[in-house]
């Protein structure tokens, strides 16, 4: 590692506020270090905030379900098929964000295990085009999200940038496509267990929506 590249992680550049006033959001000043931490403090802010929105939808998914087991014990075949239609609509959400959920998760894990012998751009990179598939997967279902997870995005394109300048690095695009992918499916993966766990399936003579239709994000 250069000892330019060692000073600009622990220690940072002097700079007026005046001229970085206007990026501070989402490229705040400071070492390269104290801008990853924060970058992983927005992703757990990112990842708890996800959890809080699951579980409002969790608490309507079990209402519906049980308005559906209702109109079934009552022969209302019309009726509970507009209730599951209904829930089949939550549930992709809830798999939606509970995918977003694990795939952040991962991201956060990743930019922990960084230190100053470690290979930045490699590590950000991948973690770059995962905010930025989650961002346009959530737009519909968590617009409030989406601008976080740009500045998120945003942030740690920023910190490439400066490392790659320092060190002379240079990101594998392809090879960084090819991991976040990783990354995502696993996470789609993961979540499509989870919701097959967590939520009863429909009662006998109902479609089995919500758990045939698999939402997989990929990195554009």
């Amino acid at each position: 590692m250069s000892e330019k590249f060692s000073r600009k992680w622990s220690e940072g550049k002097n700079r007026t506020p005046l001229t970085i006033r206007i990026r501070e959001t989402v490229r705040p000043p400071g070492p390269l270090k104290k801008r990853l931490v924060f970058a992983i403090r927005r992703i757990e802010i990112q990842i708890q905030t996800l959890d809080k929105t699951t579980d409002r939808f969790s608490e309507r998914d079990k209402s519906i379900f049980a308005r559906i087991v209702d109109a079934v014990s009552k022969h209302d075949m019309p009726r509970a098929n507009v209730f599951a239609n209904e829930l089949a609509e939550i549930r992709k959400m809830e798999r939606m964000m509970i995918h977003a959920r694990l795939a952040l998760e991962q991201i956060a894990l990743r930019l922990s295990t960084v230190s100053e012998l470690g290979d930045i751009v490699t590590t950000l990179a991948p973690a770059v085009d995962v905010m930025s598939s989650i961002k346009n997967g959530m737009a519909k279902v968590f617009p409030e999200a989406e601008r976080e997870f740009g500045d998120i995005g945003n942030l740690l394109n920023g910190i490439i940038m400066d490392a790659g300048h320092s060190t002379g690095l240079k990101v594998d695009f392809q090879e960084a496509s090819e991991d976040a992918q990783k990354i995502l499916n696993e996470a789609s993966t993961v979540a499509e267990q989870k919701v097959k766990e967590k939520f009863p399936g429909l009662p006998a003579g109902m479609p089995t929506l919500g758990e045939t239709t698999k939402t997989e994000t990929k990195v554009s």
